[in-house]
């Protein structure tokens, strides 16, 4: 009797408990993330200061910047492999220690060569925290929550949008890049340690030899199912990323009119909303699928309706400005959708090599475009650090019409999947 007893009592400690260990595991892999935003977006703040002090120009803005990216980039595929074979919470914290070290590089950097190693080290330290936040997620949450618990990721990372721009403004008064660099050193070595020491591990099926982990990637890279949401994926986050991290400020600037403070105060707000946005469209989508809504067509609803936002403002409506840069942010995170696409599409052994693969799209995207954004304002002459509207409008013009063309293979992709379904049944 005492014994059913005890077992009975003890049911809901074990429920309560795995219950803490799945919000323990959301919140800290969130902060990750939102490690890696802030960055992805702080040469936006540092831009000014780095072109004044080392007199960079815009191409070579652009290409320091986007070192991070190619980092990144470049480590998706290993990165996969790595979080698929120890897990998220060993591989993620060991990378961030790359990061570490390369953020102190960029600190002490006395010039280009130096900076673009900090970055690079930076891209590849943080590679897998996106990765490995869906891949935890994926082990200790149902697959149904996937796009709101998403969002709710994004929407923590997107903080870091929000605090380098007027946060990072105000910060940059009182002390110099350098200084924020090292202080940023310092937050990733105490998020190693919270992730290595302070998040549970879950039990996992048995490890397949590097050879079989790599026939994996093969056969996501050869999936019809992996390529149907690619290309709009890719230039979706990868434009929003180069702008909001870079090149907004100079659109603002140029374009709009802005001064730096109100510039500052915009890219905050588009941090925001994109955060709202992150949240909005991972909650909505769980509703509307129970209405018959595929997730698929939602996301692909959202991507294309950035590309809307970005004719509306080159085309400089007489709208509120700050209703469109809402707008920009709350539809630029459209894409993150299609990462719970793919979670479904593949058997749980792959996923983390599925999310890294489109990640590794994702992000040598917004390498090109940060890089091209500069090259194409430098064709302009640039007087006292400003280029013409007209620079501006032809690198958007580029972009919008890649994206406009990405639109419809992945209108074509929904047709053929419905198809597909209809043949099953």
């Amino acid at each position: 009797m005492t014994t059913m007893t005890s077992n009975v009592s003890s049911a809901p400690s074990n429920a309560q408990a795995a219950a803490d260990a799945r919000w323990r595991v959301l919140a800290v892999f969130s902060l990750g993330f939102l490690v890696s935003y802030l960055f992805r977006g702080v040469n936006l703040g540092f831009a000014p200061h780095l072109t004044r002090e080392l007199g960079l120009n815009a191409g070579d803005l652009g290409l320091l910047t986007s070192f991070y990216f190619l980092g990144f980039a470049c480590a998706q595929l290993p990165a996969g492999i790595l979080l698929d074979r120890y897990g998220p919470r060993r591989t993620e914290a060991v990378m961030l220690l790359v990061a570490v070290a390369g953020a102190l590089v960029f600190a002490l950097a006395p010039g280009m060569a130096g900076l673009a190693a900090g970055r690079l080290l930076i891209g590849v330290g943080v590679s897998v925290c996106l990765g490995a936040t869906i891949q935890a997620l994926s082990m200790w949450f149902p697959l149904s929550r996937m796009p709101l618990l998403n969002g709710v990721v994004m929407a923590i990372g997107g903080m870091g949008a929000v605090l380098v721009g007027a946060p990072l403004s105000w910060l940059l008064l009182v002390t110099d890049w350098r200084a924020i660099s090292v202080g940023l050193a310092c937050i990733t070595l105490a998020m190693a340690a919270l992730l290595w020491f302070g998040v549970p591990d879950k039990p996992r099926a048995g490890k397949e030899s590097l050879r079989e982990q790599l026939r994996g990637t093969r056969q996501i890279l050869a999936s019809e199912r992996f390529w149907r949401v690619v290309p709009l994926t890719l230039l979706n986050q990868g434009v929003f990323m180069a702008v909001q991290t870079l090149w907004v400020g100079a659109f603002l600037r140029d374009v709009s009119g802005f001064d730096a403070a109100g510039s500052a105060r915009l890219v905050s707000v588009i941090g925001f909303a994109m955060m709202a946005g992150c949240v909005g469209a991972g909650w909505a989508a769980r509703h509307l699928e129970r209405r018959g809504v595929s997730l698929y067509a939602f996301a692909g609803t959202g991507m294309t309706s950035f590309i809307v936002i970005q004719l509306l403002l080159m085309a400089q409506v007489p709208l509120p400005p700050v209703l469109l840069w809402v707008a920009y942010g709350v539809f630029g995170s459209s894409g993150i959708l299609t990462y719970a696409v793919l979670a479904r599409s593949f058997p749980d052994a792959l996923i983390g090599r599925a999310t890294t693969a489109l990640t590794l799209t994702v992000f040598l995207s917004t390498f090109a475009c940060q890089v091209g954004v500069g090259l194409v304002l430098d064709l302009w002459p640039a007087t006292g650090g400003h280029y013409p509207k007209a620079a501006h409008l032809t690198a958007w013009a580029g972009l919008v019409a890649l994206q406009a063309l990405a639109a419809v293979w992945y209108a074509m992709g929904g047709r053929r999947a419905r198809r597909e379904a209809a043949a099953t049944r």
